[in-house]
């Protein structure tokens, strides 16, 4: 399964979490999800969804790894501190599936962080049931 996610900025984060629980299926009642980016310049994460959280996340990443810099890998492609920031992120996360929805906690979201945009993105999502006693 898989959903698309729309980025409208160099550095962009989007709250794909209704996205991602849609497509857990609905005999699903326990097990994981697994969330996955296909792509070397964004990432996934788990945190929460505020307006100003979401401009710091863009803020700290720009600090982490400057636009300013120069990379090796910029003589190619000229987006490496968009690589070297996913690498921060990570490709991937797992959230737990309860009574058929994501168990996330109360202030909990899954979040799509753009480092190369404005682009169109494909995130994978797959579903593993629990296994039975």
């Amino acid at each position: 399964m898989s959903i698309t996610v729309k980025s409208t900025d160099k550095t962009d984060t989007v709250d794909v979490t209704d996205d991602v629980a849609a497509e857990v299926p609905s005999d699903l009642t326990s097990g994981t999800c697994t969330v996955f980016v296909q792509h070397t310049t964004a990432g996934v994460v788990v945190n929460e969804r505020e307006s100003r959280l979401l401009s710091d996340i863009e803020t700290a990443l720009g600090r982490i790894v400057p636009d300013e810099e120069r990379y090796s890998h910029d003589e190619i492609d000229d987006n490496a501190a968009a690589h070297l920031r996913a690498i921060f992120l990570g490709e991937s996360v797992t959230v737990p599936v309860v009574d058929g929805d994501l168990d996330l906690g109360r202030w909990q979201s899954i979040l799509f962080v753009e480092c190369d945009g404005p682009r169109t993105r494909t995130v994978e999502v797959t579903t593993t049931p629990a296994a039975s006693d």
